[in-house]
């Protein structure tokens, strides 16, 4: 009797899946996701803008204007981010979007800095209010996941103005901690200056910002084809 060949108790091979292929549809899954992202934030912050608005207009509070316009920039950031993933190689449309989202980045730093020192000059002192000091509360819940979501889906993505976008995002976390700081020091203990101080120096980090992403720095930037695919990064923002 003949023994079984060893080719006939071989399992069957199957096919591979391509890897381009997955990384194909796994790419369309995080620009997907981008863009969710993005409404998401253009949604929360028109009601924030609108709320912020309203607010600082009966209390008299240049803060509290400040931050519903700084929530004006956050929405445009975001339609920008919208406007990018709708093009069928949205990386074509990369630095492009990252030059816009630098502007908002200067415009947010240049209004921040005339009324900080506008406030500080005048002493203007503005009328307390709760609903300011409650919805800076609900940004500092809200922004900081947005954007850690926003910054790690566009690390996976290899795209800067996605980054730029969620670091914006940051800001406004930022900005609702100074809000929430100068609201309540205004109300308790009339330190008016405590806000315009503070906003100085979210201005400089968003002069930075707008800087780095006008040159198109940065980490997790596309990588040239034929070159290094990994990314690249000098401050460790690619960590998970």
């Amino acid at each position: 009797m003949n023994e079984p060949s060893l080719a006939a108790n071989q399992p069957p091979v199957l096919p591979l899946v391509s890897s381009d292929r997955t990384a194909g549809a796994r790419r369309q899954q995080l620009g997907r996701r981008a863009q969710w992202l993005a409404g998401a934030s253009v949604g929360y912050n028109l009601v924030e803008a609108g709320v912020a608005i309203s607010a600082g207009s009966v209390a008299g509070s240049v803060a509290l204007v400040g931050f519903g316009l700084d929530s004006v920039v956050e929405v445009a950031s975001g339609l920008i981010i919208l406007w990018q993933f709708r093009h069928p190689l949205p990386e074509t449309r990369e630095r492009r979007a990252l030059r816009l989202i630098a502007l908002s980045f200067f415009g947010l730093a240049a209004y921040v800095t005339v009324e900080s020192v506008r406030a500080l000059l005048t002493q203007s002192s503005a009328h307390a209010s709760g609903i300011g000091i409650g919805l800076a509360i609900a940004s500092l819940v809200v922004m900081p996941l947005l954007s850690f979501a926003q910054r790690r889906t566009g690390k996976a993505l290899g795209s800067n103005a996605v980054v730029a976008d969620g670091t914006q995002t940051l800001l406004c976390t930022y900005l609702s901690a100074v809000l929430l700081v100068g609201l309540v020091l205004n109300a308790t203990l009339g330190w008016f200056w405590a806000d315009p101080v503070a906003g100085l120096v979210i201005a400089a980090v968003a002069v930075r910002e707008g800087v780095q992403s006008w040159r198109g720095e940065g980490c997790c930037a596309p990588a040239q084809s034929g070159a290094d695919k990994s990314p690249t990064c000098d401050d460790g923002c690619c960590a998970d």
